[in-house]
């Protein structure tokens, strides 16, 4: 492949002032979702920023610019140049912030960071706790002003995309094949992705860029489910309980001492899977527990469910009626199953790592993105990197430096892509 520009072992050919200048008019937006809300999207804020991005992006020059108003997102295409018959691509990034405060955010660029503590109007950001930031001095460092949130998640994702249209629209001369691109609400609640329309963004596989440091890349994702348990037991007056009193947190204390002591998030890691409690509440009469349920394996998934309703009905059983009811459904499917069926998927961004001297780190992630449910819908999708880190508090950071190497990413994929 071959950019026009400057040798590609030295400076990038993006655009870093477009970059930069989008990743701070965004992040600016208060697009912090809201699980408590049926509306798409769950908050104003999101509305604000994807039409703010279709203006951008119809100014950039980009076709079939759309903002669906039934599911909130806006979609662009970058129309092939080549002869050549080649499958689109797709390039995906969501437009929601994490719950934490993203009221009146302000950008602090840092430039040529000197490698040393921060200290914010509203925090001090410390390098012996987050040694990473001795690894970006030198850098153009962006954080926020230690009272909000940054947004580098997933706003840098948007910047690093639009960057990389950028360039491909500045150079016609460089031959690719069809691009689509698409930004959605609510990825931070799970809601968003669920509404995505598959048909219309019209692509063979699409990436998202989400999280993650540069190298970073992720194949697999968790299989998900979650279950919720209600138990009822008999309440009467503790003074005239005997044989008759039956306490469903007693029940349901019992029902906890069946799980596995050491299968939970905190004693597992790579590809191992748990079982997480996670809520529980009751009273004599009336109990219930939140169980979610995490594997990356398709088999043990299953197990881990069935050994689930095993355990329930065993104690059902045992009991003087079945006092024990469950909900069990899954919530997403580990994205490793459908990118196994196209090579390609793979194999193009590994290349474009290596090509970049960037050093791929593949690891599974332990947890869902927006990808999870556009695979499930027929496109596969897995997850790039969009630097920056400390996601989702008032430590967040991005440097221009790492959102100009994930643009590049993006463009050198589309052009291999379509060679």
């Amino acid at each position: 492949m071959q950019f026009i520009g400057p040798d590609l072992k030295g400076a990038s050919p993006m655009n870093p002032t477009y970059i930069e200048q989008l990743f701070v008019k965004y992040a600016k937006i208060n697009t912090r979702s809201d699980p408590a809300r049926s509306a798409t999207p769950t908050t104003p804020g999101q509305t604000e920023l994807a039409q703010l991005i279709a203006t951008d992006l119809k100014t950039l020059g980009m076709s079939d610019v759309q903002l669906n108003p039934a599911n909130g997102y806006v979609t662009a295409r970058l129309p092939s140049n080549t002869a050549r018959k080649v499958s689109a691509i797709g390039f995906i990034a969501h437009l929601d912030t994490a719950d934490f405060n993203a009221e009146n955010i302000q950008p602090i660029v840092h430039p040529n960071y000197d490698g040393q503590d921060i200290r914010l109007p509203g925090a001090t950001i410390s390098v012996a706790q987050f040694p990473i930031f001795k690894t970006l001095k030198g850098q153009r460092l962006i954080t926020s002003d230690g009272t909000t949130l940054l947004g580098v998640d997933d706003k840098a994702g948007i910047a690093e995309i639009m960057g990389a249209m950028q360039y491909l629209l500045a150079h016609p001369e460089i031959q690719h094949g069809d691009v689509a691109i698409g930004f959605g609400p609510d990825e931070e609640i799970g809601k968003g992705a669920k509404q995505f329309d598959a048909e219309q963004f019209h692509t063979a596989f699409a990436y998202t860029l989400d999280n993650g440091r540069p190298g970073d890349i992720e194949f697999e994702t968790f299989n998900a489910a979650q279950a919720t348990i209600t138990i009822d037991g008999t309440a009467v007056h503790p003074g005239n309980a005997y044989h008759t009193l039956v306490n469903a947190i007693g029940i349901a204390q019992q029902l906890l001492n069946h799980f596995p002591e050491n299968d939970v998030p905190e004693q597992s890691q790579n590809h191992e899977g748990f079982f997480l409690i996670n809520q529980i509440s009751g009273t004599v009469a009336h109990a219930e527990i939140d169980v979610i349920i995490r594997d990356f394996d398709d088999a043990k998934f299953e197990q881990r469910k069935q050994w689930l309703i095993e355990t329930i009905a065993t104690m059902n059983q045992q009991l003087d009626q079945p006092r024990i009811q469950y909900t069990l459904h899954d919530q997403y499917h580990n994205i490793g199953t459908a990118i196994a069926t196209i090579p390609e998927i793979r194999e193009l961004p590994l290349k474009v790592y290596r090509d970049m001297g960037l050093t791929p780190n593949i690891v599974p992630f332990r947890g869902g993105t927006d990808g999870n449910f556009i695979t499930q819908k027929g496109i596969p999708t897995p997850n790039l990197f969009n630097g920056g880190g400390n996601y989702h508090g008032p430590y967040e950071f991005i440097t221009v430096e790492e959102m100009v190497t994930a643009a590049e990413v993006v463009a050198r994929m589309i052009i291999a892509h379509g060679a």
